[in-house]
């Protein structure tokens, strides 16, 4: 059975490994998803609280700055993220509002 000291340095090294555009893209994965149990809540119908405005406002403001990054610097897999990202976004927002 591995050590405890062990398991933490493989996890280091590992770490290590990750590249920082690989970095940048699970960032923009997870923000993309921060929303995605709060809509489904209000889909379901189990609460009727949505985010406030502002913070979806900042959010997807810091997520369009990271698109238009991903642009600049032809990064495909990043515009692949962010535009399926905010499609799906949208998607969700329309299922909520025509709901």
């Amino acid at each position: 059975m591995l050590k405890l000291a062990d398991f933490y340095l493989k996890i280091v090294e590992h770490l290590k490994s990750i590249s920082t555009q690989t970095m940048g893209w699970l960032a923009t994965l997870l923000l993309h998803c921060a929303f995605v149990p709060n809509i489904l809540t209000v889909l379901l119908g189990v609460s009727d609280r949505l985010p406030s405005v502002d913070v979806v406002l900042f959010i997807w403001s810091g997520l369009l700055l990271m698109f238009f990054r991903s642009v600049f610097t032809k990064d495909n897999l990043g515009i692949i993220t962010g535009g399926l990202g905010f499609f799906i976004q949208a998607l969700l927002l329309a299922l909520v509002v025509f709901k």
